[in-house]
């Protein structure tokens, strides 16, 4: 969640950092901002992200697919990276992304398949957060996203080793020219690990910032069986509830 003060700037006092100096000299939001009136809010999140997706797109917000997804490593600690989101199920409520199944995050998610994803649009004060249980597709769905890349990722993906230690620069270019000759001679190759997922929503809060801090937050949680295994944390109660969903207007 977006906390920082917006208020005027403050100097570097004694033993302050120039970072914090820096920090405290560039306040966020400070600037007009959209209205969001929550009342008008749809009964399901997944349309009122496709609005404002559509909206961050049309405003000119710089790669607004782009989202930060968190996921459980193996020492039970959060790990996060930022990925493209691919597609969302605005009717079910799943948010679709794609990623190598043997890289950290998808081992990540093979032993604890429960996820977050955040997206934040600087321009707007606009902020998404996602919570749910995660699904891999089958491998003829995953094929078939695979071919819908550009050639860099494809070549990226089929170099792999994703994460692991890389020796030199020039050790990826030489890989990536021998994947390259190899999708010229087979277009249609598809890398064997890459997976396409859908974060299944459980929770998701829609946050808009103001300038005096009086920030709106609408909740939504999943009150039907296809909720999955994630206990809501939104506050009891709401003050609308339809098609599985309730509705929740949360405390700056």
């Amino acid at each position: 969640m977006v906390t920082d003060s917006v208020d005027a700037p403050r100097p570097a006092g004694p033993g302050r950092s120039a970072v914090a100096g820096l920090l405290f000299g560039r306040p966020p939001m400070a600037r007009a901002l959209p209205f969001f009136d929550p009342e008008r809010a749809p009964d399901a999140p997944g349309p009122l992200f496709a609005d404002w997706l559509a909206g961050a797109f049309a405003a000119g917000v710089l790669d607004p697919q782009v989202v930060v997804l968190s996921t459980i490593g193996a020492d039970g600690v959060p790990d996060a990276r930022a990925l493209v989101l691919r597609d969302v199920d605005a009717d079910g409520g799943a948010w679709v992304f794609a990623i190598d199944a043997d890289s950290p995050k998808g081992r990540q998610l093979a032993e604890h398949p429960v996820a977050a994803m955040t997206l934040y649009w600087p321009a707007q004060g606009r902020q998404v957060r996602v919570r749910g249980t995660v699904e891999a597709a089958s491998p003829a769905v995953s094929a078939a996203e695979f071919a819908t890349r550009s050639p860099g990722a494809r070549t990226a993906t089929l170099v792999g080793h994703q994460s692991e230690p890389l020796p030199s620069p020039a050790a990826y270019d030489l890989a990536a020219e021998e994947v390259g000759r190899r999708l010229e001679l087979d277009p249609a190759v598809v890398a064997p690990t890459h997976t396409v997922y859908t974060l299944r929503a459980r929770e998701v809060e829609f946050w808009q910032g103001d300038q005096s801090r009086r920030h709106v937050r609408l909740h939504y949680s999943r009150t039907d069986a296809a909720a999955g295994g994630i206990a809501a944390a939104g506050a009891p109660g709401g003050d609308g509830a339809a098609a599985g969903w309730r509705r929740t207007l949360l405390w700056p």
